[in-house]
């Protein structure tokens, strides 16, 4: 099984996700630290980035999927996914049903205060409003509201994940 926690910057996707992916016993990868010097230059300058400038970055993540796939491994991706094309070139060729879209969601203003609070961070907090415009809602991912302790968050996650396993495997729950 593949994870991946999408949403705006903020919202929380590597602090679920890495704790995620050890209740999970998966590999743990950021999308940030797949970016190019020039995307992450362009974002800590204050620029949005725009489809052409991910489409290298979301194709690269893409292939870290195939090759979790191919090794058997399961994993959690923390990526802004923030369109639906964008989704779909991260699932682009991956079996039917190995990834699970997970919106991390929450108020702008709890989230613009985890960015008041970030330090060494290239995203410029002030692009969290380009973030909230390009987002495009799913509506084929589990959406959880990160308003509360990370735990209960991965919680939440963890126990839909389990459910999902058990409807692949045949097993009903007692």
């Amino acid at each position: 099984m593949i994870v991946v926690l999408m949403g705006v910057t903020g919202s929380g996707k590597t602090t679920i996700g890495r704790l995620l992916a050890r209740r999970m016993h998966a590999v743990f990868a950021d999308a940030d630290n797949f970016h190019s010097d020039a995307n992450k230059a362009k974002m800590a300058s204050g620029q949005p980035l725009n489809d052409q400038d991910r489409e290298p970055w979301l194709e690269r993540l893409n292939l870290l999927l195939s090759e979790w796939i191919q090794q058997g491994q399961s994993g959690v991706l923390a990526c802004s996914a923030l369109k639906q094309s964008y989704r779909k070139t991260l699932a682009r060729c991956l079996p039917p049903g190995s990834v699970l879209f997970v919106w991390l969601d929450g108020a702008k203003e709890l989230i613009a205060g985890r960015l008041a609070e970030r330090k060494n961070h290239y995203m410029n907090p002030g692009l969290l409003e380009s973030q909230f415009a390009t987002l495009e809602p799913p509506s084929d991912a589990l959406r959880v509201v990160n308003d509360r302790e990370p735990d209960a968050v991965v919680n939440e996650i963890t126990q839909f994940v389990k459910g999902e396993e058990e409807k692949a495997h045949g097993i009903q729950a007692v």
